[in-house]
């Protein structure tokens, strides 16, 4: 920040602003426990934040060649960062924003949780969302970094597991009312120590535990699982062995200042962004609320005051439900951590300093901080895309974008409720693309994109040929929605079409929102389409399953899903 680049013939020419790095300089060094003769040198910070960044996706990039299933290594539905002792993000790759911005609350739970009492070699698991977990499916591995007996930073990756067991094949039930039924639970487990992977353990809490509920079944592959897991613990030792070679490079001392000094500045350009916007629209306050398809509200107030501090005040919102779109604590702080990082332009990681200039109040009891046991595996998927939504809207950035993701899930095996015996199948989980919202971002107005996953999610979708070679499907149709997209002076992106057939009898379940409402538009751009999902039976006839239900699908069914579109901006010109 306060820094320009003149490239000429022979070298580059940097000029700085040393009124706008001073605080950069001072809460580096505080932090890091340096001495202040050191300076932020900007060229240097640049270098440091791309290592940063490469040695998450080398992390991501060894999980995935290492991982068997198909929700990793195909759909890439993971994410790998690197924290600092006390559990704030320093970097990451461009994963998953939904779990990005909760994984530094889940380290801290276990800096709480363990204290002192890890040693070299330990790494740890987790999935509660009391501990700073999303939903259950994702899983959190984390290892620490030693130096000289003293934790200098974590590791940690995060990967959707596609089943862990529960209620329904694929382990994102529909309509669950309590945590138990959405699978395996993990508080926090020692997964390695002394080298050895705790795989006895791991197979008590993945495929015993949850078959002690009523009409709940393990985990349905538990062997992907395990592969996974062990995928997990050597994507953090990678990055370690990277960091450690950093440190051997630049020494410890260097290393640790510019790790602080990359998060002061992401707070120091987050600041000069939200002024930027006070400034603009010359008021302190915002205000925006939206709704679940149930009538839930999320009700917002942002307040910005001189300073470039912000307030993120969600009192007015909906008590928490009896039913699974309750978001834990951590996925709202991941949907501000994702606005407050599109907003600014600088090539910056996603890290903890973008919430240094925030303060966020949400109710307890809440449908964003629901109390202990309650159901939550939407919360992560759908209600994170409502809140994230209604901050772009309150700062007139972005439409709606199609606000879901869409989450489809088919499978068999298990144990079997009545009585007990376990067969070995599969749970197969996707979510699916929609249309993108439009909008003006630093006063220049765009498009929505079609047929995108958008915001909180950024997944693949699987590849054809290992959709069919791996499951019992045929992929009868998949294409882009046309006119699902809001009109607008800038019209919102279209979504998909989805159509499945099933070759073999499998329980099919979809989670889904904007079945109801549709992803409204802004600033008199029109609204997107709502989402639709059928059931089409080998004879022809047609069923509407509505938003968030389970089928028991016959060969030859099918199940077609029609995504929303994106909303668009600004009034059509005419």
């Amino acid at each position: 920040p306060g820094s320009y680049a003149i490239s000429l013939k022979n070298h580059l020419y940097v000029k700085t602003d040393l009124s706008l790095t001073g605080a950069i300089v001072s809460s580096s060094a505080a932090a890091a426990g340096v001495e202040e003769e050191l300076t932020v040198d900007p060229i240097t910070l640049s270098i440091f934040s791309h290592k940063f960044m490469d040695i998450a996706e080398q992390m991501g990039t060894q999980l995935r060649n290492t991982s068997v299933s198909t929700n990793v290594k195909e759909r890439l539905d993971f994410s790998c960062a690197l924290f600092n002792n006390k559990g704030d993000l320093v970097a990451n790759a461009p994963y998953i924003p939904v779990h990005l911005g909760s994984m530094s609350t889940c380290i801290k739970k276990q800096i709480d949780l363990w204290g002192d009492q890890l040693r070299p070699g330990d790494v740890l698991v987790t999935n509660h969302p009391e501990n700073g977990g999303t939903h259950l499916p994702d899983i959190t591995v984390i290892t620490p970094a030693f130096h000289e007996g003293k934790i200098i930073f974590y590791v940690a990756s995060r990967c959707h597991h596609s089943d862990i067991g529960g209620s329904k094949k694929g382990s994102m039930p529909p309509n669950s009312k309590e945590l138990w039924e959405e699978g395996a639970v993990i508080h926090s487990e020692l997964l390695v120590r002394d080298g050895v992977f705790n795989e006895e353990r791991m197979v008590e809490l993945f495929l015993t535990e949850p078959a002690k509920y009523p009409g709940c079944s393990g985990s349905r592959r538990i062997s992907d699982n395990l592969s996974d897991l062990k995928s997990q613990v050597s994507s953090n030792q990678k990055g370690i062995q990277i960091i450690e070679r950093m440190i051997d490079e630049n020494s410890l001392r260097v290393t640790m200042f510019y790790m602080n000094a990359i998060q002061a500045n992401a707070a120091l350009s987050v600041r000069t962004k939200l002024l930027e916007i006070r400034d603009r629209f010359q008021k302190d306050v915002f205000e925006m609320t939206d709704f679940m398809d149930d009538g839930s509200r999320i009700q917002l107030k942002i307040t910005i005051d001189a300073t470039g501090s912000a307030v993120f005040d969600f009192n007015g919102t909906s008590p928490q439900m009896y039913g699974n779109l309750n978001a834990p604590e951590a996925i709202t702080f991941s949907a501000i951590i994702y606005c407050l990082r599109c907003l600014v332009s600088e090539d910056i990681p996603l890290n903890q300093g973008c919430l240094d200039p925030v303060q966020v109040l949400i109710p307890k009891g809440s449908l964003l901080s629901p109390l202990s046991g309650a159901a939550v595996v939407a919360g992560n998927v759908m209600t994170s895309q409502r809140v994230t939504d209604t901050v772009l809207k309150a700062f007139k950035i972005q439409a709606d974008s199609q606000g879901d993701c869409n989450n489809l899930t088919f499978g068999y095996g298990g144990h079997d409720a009545e009585t007990g015996e376990y067969i070995q199948g599969f749970g197969y989980y996707e979510t699916i693309a929609g249309g993108h919202g439009a909008g003006v971002l630093n006063g220049k107005g765009f498009h929505g994109t079609s047929g995108v996953h958008t915001n909180m999610t950024n997944t693949r979708m699987t590849d054809v040929e290992v959709f069919e070679k791996r499951y019992p499907v045929i992929l009868r149709d998949f294409a882009i929605r046309e006119g699902s997209g809001g009109e607008g002076k800038f019209h919102g992106g279209d979504g998909v079409v989805r159509d499945i057939q099933f070759t073999k009898p499998l329980e099919v379940s979809i989670l889904s929102e904007r079945r109801v409402n549709q992803p409204q538009g802004l600033e008199g751009g029109e609204n997107g389409a709502r989402g639709l999902n059928h059931w089409v039976k080998k004879d022809g006839t047609v069923i509407n399953i509505g938003g968030k239900n389970t089928v028991d699908m016959s060969i030859g069914d099918r199940v077609v899903i029609y995504t929303p579109g994106g909303a668009g901006y600004g009034e059509c010109e005419k």
